[in-house]
């Protein structure tokens, strides 16, 4: 036989339906429903069987051992039930029964649910199983489950059946304080974040408690049921084990009977609030009419908090989708910043580059105008005024005239034509008077000369000093006479 690493037990108190011969007035109505999971059994003839219905576990919700089995686990397991032994105290050397048939029921009522109808739920619901107990084996034992059903027998729900399990896999499961129904659990199925946490387990003698939570186990994988024991220790919320003799019939009538009186009763006294609970209502009305009114509004309050929940999960959701989207559209309007911040960045390169073009293109016409320079000159000059801001232009233009007096072109014009310094400035043994008058004679008949030419061919265009800086900044298109 497979060896299980781990094993777990789900737990069911035993409270059967006595027969007619113990007490045919003892009601049992509660458990009425669990008659479905009876084996068909003809128990005149088969006097030695003690036919059983029992609530074996509850899928979704934590057992009191801190293990808890999901829809999955439940609908897959379930009919591995049949024919598993029933022992005393899960020693199975001590064999009393059987169990034969398998199904589902809902939890707190135990009303009969399909599969299909399990399939859909994520809350809790019961494993249902039948069987029989062989009164041949103990029957001192089956004597003692008919009597734990009596609520005056100091032997009541004190028989329980305890279904143990065998597993290799399991995953993490958190809930909050109080909290039991895994469908609000935070899962961790991750095997190496599993192996890492499962010392806060309590199975695994650790503390029961991560993050603040209370973590439980969830069997997965594998789940074989290795058989039922008869126990006084429970250890999930399932309650009842139900059983039928030859005299049962007429125990159903009894119990419909009281079925039937109980409905009179609550027709005439039903709660409609909390309001209506007081001491003289107490009096009128039965348990069942305050129970049902406690399941009713419990579970009204457990329908509207999951009705909030969702609706508060879709604003999460909704939050989360918006700002992802907003934080899309920030990138693009981020990167469409920086590309026309880069492009204005580059034009005011350029436009300062234009500028000190201009200002340095005007710097140099304005001394070529006043001073006779040549290419030598020019390019100290350019070297020196490229980075001078307009104060220091008009400091270095000032000085540069005293430095280069002798180069300054004359403000005088004769007929037309500036006359240079450097022309007058001839060494001769004439008086400066008559070589003076030879000079503008001269200059007179060339300009003289010059003009008609000019003006029996076509007329030339003016070109600024600042705009031929400009267009031919290394100067190679100047040609400068004196």
């Amino acid at each position: 036989m497979k060896n299980f690493q781990f094993t777990t037990n789900f737990s069911s108190v035993v409270k059967p339906l006595v027969s007619a011969e113990k007490d045919e007035y003892l009601a049992l109505a509660s458990l009425i429903q669990l008659e479905n999971f009876l084996p068909q059994i003809d128990t005149e003839k088969n006097v030695d069987l003690l036919p059983i219905a029992f609530n074996a576990c509850v899928a979704n919700r934590v057992n009191k051992n801190g293990d808890v089995i999901d829809t999955k686990a439940a609908i897959e397991l379930c009919q591995s039930f049949i024919n598993k032994q029933i022992n005393l105290e899960h020693n199975r050397e001590r064999v009393v029964g059987v169990i034969l048939k398998a199904g589902f029921s809902a939890f707190g009522s135990d009303e009969p649910l399909s599969q299909e109808q399990v399939e859909k739920l994520d809350g809790p619901f019961n494993i249902t199983l039948g069987g029989v107990v062989w009164r041949v084996v103990n029957s001192e034992l089956a004597d003692l489950i008919e009597d734990a059903s009596d609520p005056t027998s100091s032997n009541y729900e004190k028989i329980s059946a305890s279904w143990e399990l065998g597993f290799n896999q399991y995953n993490l499961i958190l809930l909050g304080q109080g909290e039991k129904n895994i469908a609000y659990a935070e899962k961790i199925v991750e095997p190496e974040k599993v192996q890492e946490f499962a010392s806060n387990l309590k199975a695994l003698g650790g503390s029961g408690k991560m993050n603040g939570k209370n973590v439980y186990r969830q069997v997965v994988g594998n789940i074989v049921p290795l058989g039922i024991g008869l126990t006084e220790n429970p250890a999930a919320d399932v309650k009842g084990v139900l059983t039928n003799t030859e005299k049962n019939k007429k125990i159903e009538k009894n119990i419909s009977e009281s079925k039937e009186n109980s409905v009179k009763d609550n027709n005439v006294m039903k709660l409609n609030s909390i309001q209506d609970i007081t001491d003289e209502n107490l009096k009128e009305m039965s348990a069942s009419v305050v129970s049902e009114f406690v399941e009713s509004e419990l579970k009204k309050a457990s329908e509207s908090f999951h009705e909030e929940k969702t609706k508060y999960d879709e604003a999460i959701k909704a939050a989360e989708e918006k700002a992802a989207l907003l934080a899309e559209e920030h990138e693009a309007l981020k990167k469409s910043f920086e590309e026309v911040k880069s492009q204005l960045e580059e034009m005011k390169a350029e436009e300062a580059d234009r500028q000190a073009l201009e200002t340095f293109s005007s710097r140099m016409a304005s001394l070529d105008e006043q001073i006779n320079l040549s290419d030598a000159d020019r390019e100290v000059l350019a070297s020196q005024i490229k980075d001078l801001d307009e104060e220091g232009f008009e400091a270095f233009a000032k000085d540069i005239k005293i430095l280069m007096s002798s180069k300054l072109k004359t403000n005088e014009v004769v007929a037309g034509v500036r006359t240079p310094v450097a022309a007058l400035e001839v060494k001769t043994e004439e008086p400066i008077q008559e070589k003076a008058e030879e000079v503008i004679e001269e200059a007179t008949e060339e300009a003289e000369v010059e003009g008609e030419a000019v003006a029996n061919t076509t007329t030339p265009q003016a070109v600024s000093m600042a705009e031929k800086y400009k267009n031919a900044f290394n100067l190679d298109g100047f040609s400068i006479k004196y």
